[in-house]
């Protein structure tokens, strides 16, 4: 039977900058092996959530326990030290080193045999970035760039990857592409926790869903048992 224990555990998280909250009381599991998408319009607090647990804002009260670890409050080189990795927006890349430079940092805490290794795998996943390997990281596409960010996390071989809009900006061609990383990553078990607002992506990639309205958990569930209603779930989300 697969392990359904949460691998991450948010209880009652509140966030805010300065005066203004942003998510208020959010509670909800992510268990090994599953994608688990966050839903909700423009300034729901979704990225907010992503950048809590990895600990570039620090909840004003809550629980963020990973593999039973409370990690709330901890900066964010410790977190990922614990495995957690993040694709942000911005893909936060270094434009000016190439491309296989970029992902050797994902890797730096590991040794160079075992960095080798991870790289090799790497590229037998992406054989693009092969390709581009000695390439300035500038001079690829949005799509290619967004490759080598995930690329990247992946070096570091996290417990947990969090994915903020891996779509985000992107032809419907590279669209189609990460689509296929992610599912491959879910073939092999990366457990990961998304956010997305092409929902037709997001809902062919996500196991689970939950609902963020105003910094609120107001709903979720399966994918597969809503199959049929995806229209109540838009709803949730934009009334």
């Amino acid at each position: 039977m697969p392990d359904t224990t949460p691998l991450l555990q948010i209880r009652d998280l509140n966030v805010g900058y300065g005066q203004k909250p942003i998510l208020r009381g959010a509670s909800y599991d992510v268990v090994p092996g599953e994608c688990l998408t966050l839903l909700g319009a423009n300034g729901s607090g979704k990225s907010t959530a992503m950048n809590a647990i990895c600990g570039f804002v620090k909840p004003t009260s809550g629980s963020i326990l990973f593999e039973g670890q409370e990690t709330a409050g901890q900066p964010p080189h410790r977190i990922f030290a614990l495995g957690i990795a993040q694709v942000s927006q911005a893909r936060d890349l270094f434009p000016d080193l190439s491309v296989e430079d970029n992902l050797r940092l994902g890797a730096m805490r590991r040794g160079g045999r075992e960095m080798a290794k991870t790289l090799a795998e790497l590229y037998e996943r992406f054989p693009r970035l092969h390709e581009r390997r000695r390439q300035v990281t500038r001079t690829l596409s949005g799509g290619e760039q967004q490759m080598v960010a995930i690329g990247r996390a992946l070096m570091s071989r996290p417990r947990l990857l969090l994915l903020d809009e891996p779509s985000g900006g992107l032809s419907p061609q590279f669209c189609e592409e990460i689509a296929q990383i992610v599912d491959g990553l879910k073939e092999d078990g990366v457990t990961m926790l998304m956010v997305e607002q092409n929902l037709n992506l997001a809902f062919r990639l996500a196991d689970r869903f939950i609902v963020l309205r105003d910094g609120v958990v107001v709903d979720g569930g399966d994918v597969r048992a809503m199959a049929g209603d995806h229209d109540a779930i838009v709803r949730s989300i934009y009334l």
